[in-house]
């Protein structure tokens, strides 16, 4: 990863699975952390088979005619283009051919919209049990390129080894990271150090810390950034989103999990972090037990802590309720406004994943209790969120008031964050065992914290392509540019709902109707089903 810039009768009684998807999406356009791994913290991989080598052959020529082209850079639209492909790259985008051609497959895309492919940019489809179905749901959603949060190292060793189910049914892998830096493997400054060149040469592309100790914090920011590696993920307790910031800390996700964020924008902020229990949650003696990153990701424990994986809001102290809710209480725009320059100026990137925020935060809305994407689940996973569910809805009133403040007031920050020139980018943090952490509910919930239709176009092509250090080749449908574009049926700067309403999907050249689409998610699903 390069270094960041600033920038009818008989009628089924549930939705089929040809219509899974696309349910999935209105269900979000109709709506208004976990553990850092949506699934396990620690994925071990174990039980899952592995897969063939990855195959992805060349596509044949494809043109597409009579479209209009979005170039979500300067916000134009283009009518009556023609885009040319070839090789799984863009060859041209010119006024519509009127001429037929032999050899090569050609659309006539009339009254459709062409918009470059979407990017997840924090997923965990590879830990998922079922990766090679909800990578055909991401797929049908338009993403066409997806960052992966985690590598342990088994995961590294299949991607070397190119074995990863990746092909012309799956998005692009843009970038992975190794294992995320916690108190196992990471207690001291020596070992941290160790750790991130332990995954760099591992084939790790960038580096995602969650807990450590203070001083091990500041010096794995120095050091990845010594061995050519971004670094970021979450907050420990200890650190100030500032102080990350200016120490380097190059992104954050989720608003960094903890409640410093609220702390530092609240107008009563030295009280609180007076009051703040700024502890890990695991001790960095961890660091020193045998086996313990074994033990912790072991099939036992995660059977155990499943619920909790799912919410981490329901493992929260009666003690940090109070403090969390005068944070909320005296939230304070101006000290979001201060830490959102911040931000810009160090160029400080963000991912919220609102999708999965509100899942967490907002668990009890009551979509959440029959939503389509539960039918995507083992019947585990499916009974495991019922579970969840049901002990969030039995939390003290006074939590789930705080909780849902919490939610109310990230969109509140992220807005005043967009307008100060923060650079945000679309993450979903699933797919997972939660319903709503697919890409048109982020959509969907950035439009709601003050983003343009344009703007959230920006933050799922253009804005990660800078990120990546790819603007040359992604984040824009023009000549030269890698063939992953989406084709709409309605203009995507009028509403972001438009965005989700596909009518195809081209990926690395290989062009999907909806209905193709529908069938892979459908055979995938069925064959989850029956093993």
């Amino acid at each position: 990863m390069a270094r960041k810039q600033n920038p009818a009768a008989n009628k089924p009684a549930g939705p089929s699975r040809r219509t899974l998807l696309q349910n999935v999406g209105f269900t979000a356009l109709g709506l208004g952390v976990v553990a850092a791994s949506g699934g396990p913290l620690l994925s071990s991989l174990t039980g899952q088979r592995l897969p063939a080598r990855s195959m992805r052959a060349d596509a044949p020529p494809l043109r597409i005619d009579h479209v209009t082209v979005i170039d979500p850079r300067d916000g134009s639209a283009r009518p009556d283009m023609s885009v040319l492909v070839r090789g799984g790259k863009i060859v041209s985008v010119r006024a519509a051919a009127a001429a037929a051609s032999t050899g090569m497959l050609v659309i006539d895309g009339a009254g459709r919209f062409v918009v470059p492919g979407y990017n997840n940019m924090h997923t965990h489809v590879f830990q998922e049990e079922r990766a090679e179905l909800f990578m055909a749901t991401m797929l049908r959603e338009g993403t066409t390129g997806m960052r992966q949060l985690a590598g342990p190292d088994a995961l590294l060793k299949r991607r070397a080894e190119g074995r990863l189910s990746l092909g012309a049914d799956t998005p692009e892998l843009l970038a992975m990271a190794g294992a995320i830096l916690m108190p196992f493997n990471s207690p001291t400054i020596e070992r941290v150090r160790h750790e991130i060149s332990r995954q760099k040469a591992l084939g790790a592309d960038f580096i995602k810390l969650i807990m450590v100790e203070r001083d091990v914090f500041f010096a794995a920011v120095s050091w990845a950034h010594e061995n050519g590696m971004t670094i970021g993920g979450h907050l420990p307790p200890s650190i100030t989103p500032s102080e990350a910031s200016d120490a380097g800390y190059d992104y954050l996700e989720h608003l960094g999990t903890s409640a410093n964020v609220w702390i530092e924008t609240s107008s009563d902020r030295a009280a609180l972090r007076a009051r703040a229990d700024t502890s890990l949650a695991l001790s960095s003696a961890l660091g020193f037990v045998p086996f313990a990153e074994q033990l912790f990701a072991s099939e036992i424990v995660t059977k155990a802590t499943a619920t909790t994986l799912l919410n981490p809001a329901l493992s929260d102290s009666p003690e940090s309720i109070p403090v969390l809710q005068r944070a909320l209480d005296t939230f304070d725009e101006g000290a979001a406004q201060a830490m959102s320059a911040t931000f810009a100026t160090n160029g400080t990137w963000q991912t919220p994943t609102l999708s999965r925020l509100r899942t967490e935060y907002r668990m009890d809305a009551p979509e959440y209790a029959d939503h389509p994407w539960l039918q995507m689940l083992s019947p585990q996973v499916q009974s495991n969120f019922q579970t969840t569910r049901t002990a969030f809805l039995e939390l003290p009133e006074a939590n789930r008031t705080a909780y849902h403040q919490y939610y109310d007031t990230a969109l509140k920050l992220v807005g005043i964050m967009h307008a100060a020139g923060v650079p945000i980018m679309t993450g979903t943090d699933g797919p997972g065992g939660n319903p709503g952490q697919d890409m048109p509910s982020e959509f969907q919930e950035l439009a709601a914290a003050g983003l343009s239709p344009l703007d959230v176009l920006r933050a799922t092509t253009t804005v990660p392509a800078a990120f990546l250090g790819r603007s040359d080749r992604m984040g824009a449908v023009d000549a030269g540019m890698d063939a992953d574009f989406v084709l709409l049926h309605s203009d995507p700067l009028e509403s972001v709902d438009n965005l989700s309403r596909i009518s195809a999907v081209v990926n690395s050249g290989n062009y999907h109707t909806v209905t193709q689409l529908d069938e892979t998610v459908d055979r995938l699903l069925a064959s989850a089903e029956a093993s």
